[in-house]
């Protein structure tokens, strides 16, 4: 299989940086845009899909500005791939923009952004950023 690459992309949001850190840091905010189910133990997460499910650990969370979350195999074990979320504020502008750190296959890079894309959409729309 191939290894993945790692990449960002940013978002602008018309959002507060609070409001967006509900949306990113609980499950019930992340169900609204990320995933169809959220489900939280502790620091496990369960995101379903469809007929998908995975299952990440909360690696990193800063109020206010970022969630960091690591996949983890079936054995509850942590793999080298996570995705992260930041919210960054412009100190001038204030305007606030989401980044994303993600890992794909190379070949199926372009995709996985547009799934991003797509899913930053939905949560634009979820809190009136449209």
């Amino acid at each position: 299989m191939s290894p993945k690459v790692r990449y960002e992309i940013e978002f602008p949001i018309n959002s507060s940086p609070q409001l967006l850190y509900q949306y990113i840091s609980t499950p019930s905010g992340l169900q609204e845009w990320f995933a169809d189910i959220v489900n939280s133990r502790g620091e496990f997460f369960t995101f379903e899909w469809d007929d998908t499910e995975e299952h990440a650990r909360l690696a990193a969370k800063k109020t206010g500005e970022k969630v960091k979350f690591k996949w983890i195999d079936d054995n509850k074990k942590d793999t080298e791939y996570y995705f992260e979320l930041r919210i960054l504020e412009d100190e001038i502008t204030k305007d606030v923009s989401l980044m994303v750190v993600d890992f794909a296959i190379e070949e199926e890079l372009d995709e996985s952004k547009q799934l991003w894309e797509n899913q930053v959409s939905d949560l634009k729309h979820v809190i009136g950023s449209v």
